[in-house]
């Protein structure tokens, strides 16, 4: 099942690659949530599904707790007269002003789905500032939310960071990493990468937090770019390279493949 919001490298399109490497357990920890392809398209008996960016877990708790009901309250956004600009530009003022989580979350979906490309960006000052997408139809992903409702029933969400969210990871659990991605460039290296905050600092501790855990017999696989930078840092994990084909340019006029790697790291093969 694709998920209900559109997020830029959410995992839908490499989640088969991703269900081979993900091995068995009880429990399924994810501390980069994002869109939830993983969650949606596994079966373990439960999930833990983390994320640092509130408004993602608020949105998934209402749907959690309210079901259909949320859903209608979502569809009365996905009308004509509000796929105006000057609509959408009012909203997001609403958004960035409401202390009414429920109507917080029913707007964020409204933006994700008619703001430009899908994208979920704030300024410095928390300020959502994604502009207006001009789209003719806007989709409204009711069978999506529907499903993801009905799979939430064994889920907890949570707002964290990745380091609180893997301290909480116990024997039994699986966890799957998909931080965000160190650029390809031919000059690609970790002191160039700030992309969502997230830098240098917090790519190493991420690697060490996932050797940490395989030596608890806790396995942890990792999605990233196939940079040397990466493999270099994975070098104690069992790494498979895939192609993905991605757009690679600024306006997704063109395409091509770019390699990622899928990293598990676990008690035997790390040597731990």
């Amino acid at each position: 099942m694709k998920p209900f919001l559109k997020w830029a490298g959410n995992k839908y399109r490499i989640i088969n690659h991703i269900r081979e490497k993900l091995p068995s357990g009880e429990r399924l920890i994810e501390p980069f949530a994002g869109a939830s392809a993983v969650f949606l398209n596994t079966e373990y008996a439960s999930y833990l599904i983390a994320d640092n960016n509130p408004d993602i877990i608020n949105l998934y708790r209402h749907l959690q707790r309210e079901g259909i009901l949320f859903i209608r309250y979502c569809s009365t956004l996905f009308t004509p007269e509000n796929n105006v600009q000057e609509r959408y530009l009012t909203y997001r003022e609403e958004f960035n002003a409401t202390g009414n989580r429920r109507r917080r979350a029913a707007l964020f979906l409204y933006m994700n789905r008619h703001g430009f490309n899908g994208l979920c960006r704030y300024n410095s000052s928390g300020v959502f500032n994604v502009p207006f997408g001009k789209y003719r139809k806007p989709y409204f992903p009711e069978k999506e939310m529907c499903y993801f409702a009905e799979k939430s029933r064994n889920a907890v969400f949570l707002c964290a960071d990745f380091a609180t969210t893997m301290k909480k990871a116990r024997p039994g659990d699986v966890v799957y990493c998909d931080p965000p991605y160190v650029p390809l460039s031919a000059t690609a290296n970790f002191t160039a990468y700030s992309a969502g905050g997230f830098s240098e600092e917090q790519q190493v501790h991420l690697g060490s937090a996932a050797l940490h855990l395989a030596a608890r017999g806790i396995p942890v696989l990792i999605s990233n770019n196939a940079t040397p930078p990466v493999l270099a840092l994975y070098r104690k994990a069992v790494c498979t390279i895939i192609p993905v084909r991605r757009s690679i340019s600024c306006d997704g006029g063109s395409r091509g493949s770019v390699n990622e790697v899928l990293a598990l790291f676990q008690q035997e093969s790390a040597g731990l």
